[in-house]
């Protein structure tokens, strides 16, 4: 269950991260940050900022134990 919010708060993380220097027009190198076309929107979106977002929180939430 820890790991599902932790999910959220990478997403979350990653759809912030992403608007805010993608919409610069860079993929801020290691972060490679891209567009991605859902439906009619147009998100940026970053797997890496994701993948270490979630794990942060992961261990953060295991810490809180």
């Amino acid at each position: 269950m820890g790991m599902l919010k932790a999910f959220v708060f990478g997403a979350l993380l990653s759809a912030v991260i992403g608007l805010v220097i993608g919409s610069q027009g860079t993929s801020a190198g290691p972060l490679a940050i891209h567009m991605v076309a859902i439906a009619d929107a147009k998100v940026y979106w970053s797997w890496p900022v994701f993948l270490s977002g979630s794990g942060l929180a992961w261990a953060l939430m295991l810490l809180q134990r």
